[in-house]
């Protein structure tokens, strides 16, 4: 098919940002992490989601595997901090540091500064707005 002079196309040829969306640890709680998913997809995003009781390993593997540009987690459970301590080690030994690092969930406030310290560069509260988790990544991702 040829492209029609002056006509821009609707969707111009790019690839698609591929989301690893997962659930950390005893973290039962996944309606949240699907409505998030869902948002993603709807956004143009490729979305893998784990399902529950992620561990550190099966993520980092997961992300290789997969060739993801983000790996997001959703954590409900209060025990995100050595999670993440564990996945980040995993992910650097893999390299996967140029990736970009998301959490979001029930994140105290007070954890927010070690998780972007750890390299989770997205920290997205509880409550925080779907389109703006979307757009940061569109705006991370080039």
């Amino acid at each position: 098919m040829s492209a029609v002079p002056g006509l821009a196309p609707r969707h111009p040829q790019q690839r698609r940002i591929k989301v690893l969306l997962a659930k950390p640890g005893l973290d039962g709680h996944d309606q949240g992490a699907k409505v998030v998913a869902r948002a993603m997809m709807d956004a143009g995003f490729e979305v893998i989601y784990t399902g529950l009781r992620q561990t550190p390993e099966s993520v980092a593997r997961m992300s290789l595997e997969e060739d993801v540009d983000v790996i997001a987690l959703s954590s409900l459970a209060g025990s995100h901090l050595p999670f993440c301590r564990k996945l980040k080690t995993l992910l650097e030994a893999n390299g996967l540091t140029d990736k970009l690092w998301l959490i979001g969930g029930n994140l105290p406030a007070q954890d927010h500064d070690e998780l972007r310290a750890l390299g989770f560069r997205g920290v997205f509260p509880t409550g925080s707005k779907l389109d703006a988790i979307c757009d940061y990544i569109r705006e991370q991702v080039k």
